[in-house]
């Protein structure tokens, strides 16, 4: 799901860095952008009521820095980053709580979730394919995610991540290859 754009961005944002007009601009800022932030958030945590909590610090988070907002790039896209980082740090600590020193317990664990999540009510297919985009590295994850789902062009994800079209494109293309490859393992492709 590709996060919406709203009509006029830089009138929202002057809406939501005016005290008077504030409360009513964050409100259609959540409404319009909540959506697709969840997702977003909930492809990299896997968890709905961890993505739900993560949506919430990214709110609370633009909420105490649009004053500090100064349009160099799209509202949509400073809302995305705050995701991004967020799920990340939120990655991070999960795995220095859990101790999980090795990539294939972190693996385990993300499948694990895939399995155990009661919001998740994919087929054989689905889980599988899945499981394949949670087995692959954390930047080919994200790149693969907002490509895919969300549609982003590489110039966008480039504004977001700080990558460059070039190496999104090359990550892009390993995780496609990676997940070709789990599926046809299991006899899914």
């Amino acid at each position: 799901m590709a996060i919406k754009k709203v009509a006029d961005e830089e009138a929202l944002v002057r809406d939501l860095q005016s005290p008077s007009k504030a409360k009513k601009a964050f409100d259609e800022m959540m409404r319009t952008y909540g959506e697709g932030i969840y997702w977003q958030i909930r492809k990299m945590v896997t968890n709905h009521d961890d993505a739900l909590d993560l949506l919430q610090n990214v709110f609370l988070k633009a909420w105490n820095n649009i004053g500090n907002f100064r349009g160099a790039a799209k509202l949509s896209t400073w809302l995305y980053k705050i995701a991004i980082n967020e799920s990340i740090n939120y990655l991070n600590k999960e795995r220095q709580r859990r101790s999980l020193s090795s990539d294939d317990e972190n693996d385990a664990y993300r499948l694990e979730s895939i399995e155990a999540d009661p919001y998740f009510d994919g087929d054989e297919a689905q889980v599988e394919f899945q499981k394949a985009i949670a087995s692959l590295p954390e930047k080919q994850r994200l790149v693969f995610n907002m490509r895919y789902f969300d549609e982003l062009h590489y110039d966008e994800m480039s504004e977001i991540l700080g990558t460059s079209v070039g190496a999104l494109k090359a990550s892009y293309h390993h995780a496609v290859k990676k997940i070709e490859s789990s599926l046809k393992d299991k006899d899914i492709f």
